[in-house]
């Protein structure tokens, strides 16, 4: 199956795989300070673990940063 992250296109060896098990192998960076985005949709992050990936499908990880002020 193949998916798009992060505007890069990846093959995926299983056929139904969950949000949270992407971020997993992926080996995502700080999971707690990222937010996904699916085909243009935020998921929450209590349903990465039921949201599972269909052929074509467009995410991005988003990485929340603190800081700023002058």
């Amino acid at each position: 199956m193949k998916v798009t992250v992060n505007g890069k296109e990846q093959e995926l060896q299983s056929e139904k795989i969950s949000i949270l098990k992407l971020m997993n192998q992926s080996q995502v960076k700080m999971p707690d300070m990222v937010i996904v985005q699916l085909n243009g949709e935020f998921v929450e992050k209590k349903d990465y673990e039921i949201s599972f990936l269909k052929e074509g499908d467009e995410l991005e990880f988003v990485y929340f940063m603190g800081g700023g002020g002058i």
